[in-house]
C-alpha cells in the first residue's frame, strides 16, 4: 500500500469530533482545545505517512485508535498547564530559572487551605473594621530580626525602589562606588535610585570607601545614606568598607536615616556549615541601621516578596507613599509568607523545615547515601551509560554567595548509544523534566537539590531516555 492509499485512511476532524470517545473528551476539555489538538496530531499523523511510519497493514480503524490514544495524551499534558513540577539536578539550591527557593510543607499546606475561600486580608476581625494586609506579618517580621516595624512589598526591587522614593525623592542619597552592583534582570543599583527620584552621589573608590568619605559628601540636599550588601561578587584583596555601626553612627550623629539593601535576607547564621560572609537581617537591625530591605524568598525560602523592616518611624512614611499600592503584595504570597516565618518564630528545627536551609546544610554523608539509592534504582541503566557516583561542588545561586562551593555527590553518567547533549535534551522535554549539566561530555546529576521523594521518578525518567523512550 503506498502512502496516497494510507493517507486515505486518515480521518477527517469531522468524523474524529463525532467519535463517543472525543465526545467525552470534549466534555472534559472543551470543544475548541480538543480541536486544535487534534488538527495537531492529525497532521503528525500524515507527516508520519510520508515519511513510512506506517506499513501496508495500517488500517483505518488502527488509525483511529492511535489517534484518540494520542489525543487523550496530548490534552492531559495539556490540561496540567505551562508550569510543572521540575527535577532540580543542578546542584544550584536557589535556582533562579528554576523557581528559586522552594516553601516549607507547612506553607503549601496553608496555601492550598486559603488560596480557594475567602480570608481576612484586609479585614481586622477583632474590631470589625478594615485593617491592613501587613498586619498579617508585622509580629512575625518584627519579633524575628528586632525591627520596629515593617510593610511587604512583591519583591526586593520594588522595596528598594519605593524606599528611595518615599525617602530621597528630588534629594541626594550616598552609596559607596563598590557598592553600585547589578543583579540579575540588568538590574542596577545606580538606575534604580535614578527612578526613585535620588540624585546618587558615588563616595570612595571600588575598592577602599572610609568613613570620612560619608562625611565630607555630606550637604544640605542629603535625604539618606545607603549600604548595598553586595551579595552577588566580591572584591578580594586590598580592601576596606565601612561597617554598619559606624554608617548608623554617623547617621544618627547628622540626623540621616541609613538604609541597607541585604537582597537575600537570611534569618539564621550558617558559619558552622561552612557558609560565611552572610549578614542576618538581626546583624543589620542590631548594628542601628534605620531601614532594611530584604527577599522573602531566596535564603529566607518563602514566596518572592520584598520586606521593608526597621524604625517605625520611617516605615509609617514609607507605607503613605503612593507607590506602596502599585507594589503591594497579594494574598497567595502573605500565606506562603506567614506560614514560613511561623517556623522561623517557632525556633524549632528550622534547618530542616526551611528547604533551601536544609539543602544547604545538609551532612555530605547524607548526600553520599541519597545518590547510592538512585544509583540502586538506576540498575537497569548500565546497560545503556557507564554510571557513577563522584565528589562534585554545588552554589548556592540567586546572587548569593557567589564564592561558596559546597562538597556535594553527583550521579555521573556516560551514555553508551546517544550523545550526552541528546541525554540532556531528553531529560529536559521527559514527562517530569530534569535538568541536570554537563561537564566534559558527562551528564551530572547534583543529588543535593533532589528531593528524596523525587528519587524513583528521576530513575524511571534516565531509564526511559536512556534505553530509547521519551521519559514518559
Amino acid at each position: 500500500m503506498n502512502n496516497k492509499k494510507l493517507l486515505r485512511l486518515l480521518p477527517s476532524v469531522d468524523q474524529m469530533l463525532r467519535k463517543p470517545e472525543v465526545a467525552g473528551l470534549i466534555e472534559q476539555y472543551a470543544r475548541v482545545t480538543v480541536t486544535e489538538s487534534l488538527r495537531e496530531i492529525l497532521q503528525e499523523t500524515r507527516d508520519r505517512v510520508m515519511d513510512g511510519g506506517f506499513d501496508e497493514s495500517a488500517t483505518a480503524t488502527g488509525m483511529e485508535e492511535g489517534i484518540v490514544e494520542a489525543l487523550a495524551e496530548r490534552l492531559r499534558r495539556k490540561g496540567l498547564g505551562r508550569l510543572k513540577e521540575v527535577i532540580n539536578g543542578t546542584g544550584v539550591v536557589i535556582h533562579t530559572n528554576l523557581g528559586r527557593s522552594p516553601v516549607p510543607e507547612s506553607a503549601v499546606a496553608d496555601l492550598s487551605r486559603l488560596a480557594g475561600r475567602y480570608i481576612n486580608l484586609e479585614y481586622n476581625l477583632q474590631r470589625g473594621v478594615r485593617g491592613s494586609r501587613h498586619d498579617l506579618v508585622r509580629d512575625l517580621v518584627c519579633g524575628t530580626t528586632g525591627a520596629e516595624d515593617c510593610i511587604v512589598v512583591n519583591n526586593n526591587a520594588a522595596a528598594v525602589l519605593l524606599t528611595l522614593s518615599a525617602m530621597a525623592s528630588g534629594k541626594e542619597a550616598i552609596v559607596s562606588r563598590g557598592e553600585l552592583v547589578e543583579i540579575g534582570g540588568s538590574f542596577r543599583i545606580p538606575e534604580v535610585m535614578e527612578q526613585g527620584g535620588a540624585r546618587l552621589v558615588e563616595v570612595g573608590t571600588t575598592n577602599k570607601t572610609y568613613i570620612e568619605d560619608y562625611q565630607k559628601a555630606i550637604g544640605e540636599d542629603t535625604a539618606m545614606l545607603l549600604k548595598v550588601h553586595t551579595s552577588n561578587y566580591r572584591i578580594c584583596g586590598f580592601t576596606d568598607e565601612v561597617s554598619r555601626q559606624e554608617l548608623a553612627s554617623l547617621g544618627r550623629k547628622r540626623g540621616i536615616p541609613v538604609v541597607e539593601d541585604l537582597g537575600s535576607g537570611i534569618l539564621v547564621h550558617l558559619e558552622e556549615y561552612g557558609i560565611v560572609g552572610e549578614p542576618t537581617v538581626q546583624d543589620s537591625i542590631k548594628s542601628g541601621i534605620d531601614i532594611v530591605t530584604f527577599s522573602g524568598d531566596k535564603l529566607l525560602g518563602a514566596s518572592q516578596a520584598g520586606i521593608i523592616a526597621g524604625k517605625s518611624k520611617y516605615i509609617k512614611r514609607i507605607a503613605k507613599h503612593p507607590l506602596a499600592r502599585a507594589v503591594r503584595v497579594d494574598r497567595l504570597t502573605l500565606a506562603v509568607l506567614e506560614s514560613t516565618l511561623r517556623i522561623y518564630a517557632q525556633g524549632e528545627r528550622v534547618l530542616d523545615r526551611i528547604p533551601v536551609l536544609n539543602m544547604l546544610t545538609i551532612p555530605v554523608s547524607t548526600l553520599e547515601q541519597r545518590a547510592e539509592r538512585l544509583m540502586e534504582l538506576v540498575t537497569d541503566i548500565k546497560a545503556y551509560a557507564k554510571v557513577t557516583i563522584e565528589k562534585e561542588y554545588s552554589q548556592v545561586g540567586g546572587g548569593a554567595l557567589p564564592l561558596e562551593r559546597i562538597e556535594t555527590r553527583v550521579l555521573t553518567i556516560e551514555p553508551k548509544e546517544m550523545a550526552v547533549n541528546e541525554l540532556e535534551k531528553g531529560l529536559r522535554m521527559a514527562k517530569t523534566p530534569v535538568i541536570g549539566r554537563i561537564v566534559r561530555d558527562r551528564y551530572l546529576i547534583d543529588v543535593r537539590t533532589v528531593f528524596d521523594e523525587q528519587l524513583p521518578v528521576l530513575a524511571g525518567m534516565l531509564i526511559g531516555v536512556l534505553s530509547g523512550g521519551d521519559g514518559s
